[in-house]
């Protein structure tokens, strides 16, 4: 179940119309109506909004996914959405299609884990500068 419908599902289990949960989180109803239909997805600062009035977790509402485009829309805008959705389309096709054996759908979700763990040491351990300077490319 995607955003869209666990938002409807959820405010209607709270008994809420979209009117008043778009008054609780002073938005207009017509926003709330795009969130519900797939339309328009909130930012983080609204997300935060809906998880209060709903008395819910961003988990709950959002999948890794959602999150990971949400997170990438609101650090690069549309480029970043835009790039984040690719990514996760091009990823699932790679997984999901008939192209590569198991053993090599694991070795390549492997690389790709240690590629992350990589990059967050990197990240935490040296700036930007500290980093291409020790790596010979100042």
């Amino acid at each position: 179940m995607k955003f869209p419908e666990k938002l409807a599902k959820t405010r209607e289990a709270k008994n809420l119309t979209q009117k008043e949960l778009a008054k609780s989180i002073g938005v207009s109803l017509r926003q709330i109506q795009y969130y519900e239909s797939g339309v328009n997805m909130p930012s983080k600062k609204n997300l935060a909004k809906l998880v209060k009035a709903l008395d819910t977790t961003m988990s709950f509402l959002l999948s890794e996914e959602e999150i990971f485009i949400l997170e990438a829309s609101d650090k690069g805008g549309s480029k970043g959405k835009k790039r984040a959705e690719e990514i996760v389309n091009e990823t699932r096709a790679l997984f999901a299609g008939g192209e590569l054996s198991q053993e090599s759908k694991d070795a390549v979700f492997q690389a790709m884990q240690e590629i992350y763990w990589e990059s967050k040491i990197i990240n935490k351990k040296y700036t930007p500068k500290k980093y291409l300077k020790d790596k010979g490319m100042e």
